[in-house]
């Protein structure tokens, strides 16, 4: 009876013990807020950078009632398709029905914001080129894909059926190591049928004190680096488009 009660008492210690363990690390997992890089904002909405996104809400507004097959989502880089990059621009997507989605000094939790407020929900592009992250340089290279990886999910969230064109982060003097290792992690969320990866960064070798396709600040593109962007952009964009 004593050896009963000895391992009746063991099994509800190692119940309790078990019981406790989930406790403590659902505990856990709800005290840990998600990287800020996951969590919209419109911080970038007002203050220096209103005019930017005034200017793509303009782009926004001219698109409505005609076909949008193609979005550039994006920050300072993407918007430049259509300043540094305009001739670029003219001569390869002006006539794909493709809307620049890009505004200066976006982050992640930025571009998550504008897909959820501004008025893009209407249009059924079949491509979106994403690239973004450049700015998140006070976050790790995990918390840095952690924020594409949400802002690829509310791109196919917001346009059903898209199939996503995820760039590489490019170069950038700022944070490049960390770059980098964001890039190693956000190549593996493409699987070919929904979401493609391509490798602009490793086309821009270093040249000089910068990389090729950089201008002197060693992070926006020159119009040969939009070139350069188009020439490994564009093989794809025919099967897919």
């Amino acid at each position: 009876m004593k050896s009963y009660s000895r391992r009746l008492g063991l099994l509800s210690f190692t119940l309790g013990l078990c019981l406790l363990t989930r406790i403590t690390a659902a505990e856990v997992a709800v005290s840990t807020p998600p990287p800020s890089t996951t969590t919209p904002s419109d911080s970038n909405y007002t203050g220096r950078h209103a005019a930017d996104n005034q200017a793509c809400e303009a782009l926004i507004a001219a698109m409505k009632g005609k076909p949008c097959d193609l979005i550039f989502i994006g920050d300072s880089i993407t918007q430049g398709w259509v300043q540094r990059g305009k001739d670029v621009w003219e001569s390869h997507y002006a006539s794909r029905h493709a809307l620049d989605f890009g505004v200066g000094a976006d982050a992640t939790q930025h571009a998550l914001w504008r897909l959820e407020h501004m008025d893009v929900a209407s249009f059924r592009p079949k491509v979106a080129v994403l690239m973004i992250g450049t700015n998140n340089t006070r976050n790790s290279p995990q918390e840095i894909a952690a924020g594409v990886q949400a802002v690829l999910q509310k791109t196919q969230q917001v346009f059903p059926g898209v199939k996503v064109v995820l760039m590489s982060i490019l170069p950038n003097a700022r944070a490049n190591e960390r770059m980098q290792a964001a890039n190693a992690i956000t190549k593996t969320f493409a699987d070919s049928r929904r979401i493609y990866y391509l490798d602009l960064a490793a086309q821009m070798t270093p040249e000089g004190d910068s990389w090729k396709g950089l201008g002197p600040d060693k992070l926006h593109l020159t119009p040969a680096g939009y070139e350069m962007w188009a020439a490994l952009l564009d093989p794809l964009l025919q099967k897919l488009l």
